[in-house]
């Protein structure tokens, strides 16, 4: 295993292109996205057609979920972020040529498996990346880096929206972003460090030296990864990041449709309303962190947990529009900090090997409940109403505040390392903690 980075350069560097794969990920799946409505028309596909094409993109992701830890004990982390964000960049580049050069609904399936797959594996190696840097740097900043994903979308979503006002077809628009992500992606994980535990190679091996300890057999590592699902506190952790994602996921996909159909409200409104939930959760995520390292993960979770609650609440049994436009906020801050929050605490084991395995099952957990959860509560949706069916995830976000215990603390600090107690390369104690200062 390689020494832990401590310098403030290293841990910088490291954490900023964390930050970068996070953004590369939600401008990619906001680029499609957007202009999502132009494939349609070029390709004559009906609703029903879009949503067979989109169910492609959703089972390659979790496919990729699957796939990750495997991939990350084979390849490790570096070559891993890379190689999956490269796919994404291949099936933007197949939707371009489906959707407009030249219109084919298998290519752009094609495509969408290409994005799916590789945004599903690359959400769980940037969370386990995230959560080890994390951990050096020794304060909460997971919450962050989940902000620079919504910040990718926002982006991605304006850069589409300027490309279809200017008439830019869809596969010159895709093209340049695609070939953004791969560049983005192979610039960013140079500033990586290499870690035996996830199958990149020692430092000294990276640089040809003599002296490189050979890294465990990959199998090795998978099965070690595996064996963290009998883990009975880190399946807590799963729930708690199952809720919080139930309800992140349910609001992304039916928070406009069910304060039209269910408010009666007009869809300029409906619109406003789930843009005060985005920008109430991503402004939770930016300034979260320090609020977490003052009050601890339990409390926090708590107190998140019973904001969640209050807020959907409010959004499902209000009748005035001031009580749905609160209940909104209160419900994209209450939902905006347990996914990450759930990686830190999966996180914290002395084990550094396990601890990226536990990180690779709760983000599967996670982000199979953020895939799964919107197409239930559309079926419950077409029995009972939306509004109706979002009783669901009122139940599941009060779970996840009463498993909020499991994610407790293991150490004084979020990242302590132990490296603080040592003189780092440069002679100076507190090498972590210093970098700390400046991260």
């Amino acid at each position: 295993m390689t020494a832990p980075t401590t310098t403030r350069r290293g841990l910088t560097a490291w954490r900023n292109a964390v930050f970068a794969i996070f953004f590369l990920s939600g401008l990619s799946l906001a680029s499609w996205v957007a202009r999502l409505p132009e494939v349609r028309d070029e390709t004559g596909l009906s609703t029903q057609g879009v949503g067979l094409v989109i169910l492609s993109g959703s089972i390659a992701s979790v496919i990729g979920l699957i796939a990750a830890p495997p991939l990350m004990a084979r390849f490790g982390a570096r070559i891993g972020m890379a190689g999956t964000l490269i796919a994404v960049s291949t099936g933007l580049v197949l939707i371009g040529i489906g959707g407009s050069l030249a219109p084919s609904v298998p290519l752009i399936a094609i495509g969408l498996a290409f994005a799916g797959f590789g945004n599903g594996a690359v959400d769980v190696m940037m969370n386990v990346e995230g959560a080890e840097a994390e951990r050096e740097i020794g304060r909460t900043v997971m919450p962050l880096m989940h902000a620079f994903f919504s910040f990718g979308t926002v982006a991605g979503a304006g850069i589409a929206a300027a490309a279809a006002a200017l008439d830019i077809v869809v596969f010159a628009h895709l093209g340049v972003i695609a070939a953004l992500i791969a560049v983005g992606a192979v610039v960013a994980v140079r500033f990586v460090p290499h870690r035996t535990e996830l199958g990149d190679p020692a430092d000294a091996a990276a640089a040809g030296r003599a002296d490189a300890a050979p890294a465990r057999p990959w199998t090795e590592r998978l099965r070690d990864s595996l064996k963290v699902w009998g883990d009975v506190q880190l399946l807590l952790i799963g729930v708690i990041m199952l809720g919080m994602s139930f309800a992140e996921g349910s609001a992304n996909d039916w928070l406009t449709l069910a304060a039209v159909d269910g408010h009666g409200l007009e869809p300029a409104a409906g619109a406003a309303i789930f843009t005060v939930f985005a920008v109430s959760m991503t402004t939770a995520r930016v300034l979260g962190g320090p609020l977490i390292d003052r009050f601890g993960r339990v409390l926090t979770l708590r107190v998140l947990a019973a904001t969640g609650v209050i807020g959907l609440s409010m959004f499902i049994f209000g009748s005035e529009l001031w009580v749905i436009i609160i209940g909104t906020v209160l419900w994209g801050i209450g939902a905006s900090m347990g996914f990450p929050v759930g990686m830190s605490a999966a996180a914290d084991v002395p084990d550094r090997a396990r601890a990226a395995a536990r990180v690779s099952a709760v983000a599967i957990i996670g982000y199979c409940a953020f895939l799964v959860g919107p197409p239930f509560i559309g079926f419950l949706g077409e029995q009972f109403g939306l509004l109706n069916a979002l009783l669901v995830v009122l139940v599941l976000m009060v779970i996840a505040g009463l498993a909020a215990p499991a994610a407790r603390e293991r150490s004084n600090k979020p990242g302590a390392t132990g490296v603080e107690d040592h003189p780092d390369a440069t002679g100076t104690s507190g090498g972590a903690s210093a970098a700390a200062s400046d991260a």
